[in-house]
């Protein structure tokens, strides 16, 4: 598989999850929610962290994460420029421009937002507003929308610890960077002999 048809994928996912993103932060105030079924919403939350929001203490955190992730998406990029180059399988080159795609479109979240828009409490969110944004460069906050609680009610008595507590599956909101990681990741574990084939002696 070529590095062009990699591209073509990556270009892609990141123009319908910044399109996605875009789109909720300028339409929709920070905690509203829109039911589409009873197991999937469209719910604007916003990431400040890493993933199940968890955060890096102290005042220069997020700047740190967020350069981690720049970071890294330099090693991924290098890792799919090596897989083309070496020839390596089309469900190896296409996982990792998922995972590259997904990691990218988070970035720019995190690198770009918060000088792009001013902040969501209570409103919609205006693009580029004269005021300045809700924070600096680097500081951006990751937009997430996909909300699909596919069971709630309350646990059984008999669970130990949690019965008789309200309960939730499947919690977490995310966005399409985040499925196009996830995706790329579950293609190398269910697809891990042809990803990476042992070389015959």
């Amino acid at each position: 598989m070529s590095l062009k048809k990699a591209g073509i994928i990556i270009f892609l996912i990141l123009l319908i999850d910044q399109i996605s993103k875009i789109y909720i932060k300028t339409h929709f105030a920070l905690g509203e929610e829109i039911e589409v079924f009873d197991w999937f919403s469209i719910l604007f939350v916003e990431n400040e962290g890493m993933a199940w929001g968890t955060k890096i203490p102290g005042e220069y955190g997020k700047l740190a994460l967020t350069l981690f992730r720049l970071a890294a998406i330099v090693g991924i990029g290098y890792w799919l420029w090596d897989a083309v180059r070496k020839n390596g399988s089309r469900v190896l080159i296409v996982s990792i421009a998922l995972i590259f795609a997904g990691a990218f479109g988070n970035i720019i979240d995190s690198v770009f937002y918060g000088i792009i828009f001013d902040d969501s409490y209570g409103h919609v969110a205006s693009f580029l507003p004269e005021a300045g944004g809700y924070s600096s460069i680097f500081y951006g906050k990751v937009v997430d929308m996909l909300y699909f609680p596919l069971w709630k009610g309350y646990l059984p008595g008999w669970i130990p610890f949690w019965g008789g507590e309200y309960f939730t599956f499947f919690e977490p909101v995310f966005n399409i960077a985040d499925s196009a990681i996830s995706v790329g990741v579950a293609l190398l574990l269910i697809f891990n002999k042809k990803a990476f084939p042992k070389e015959e002696e």
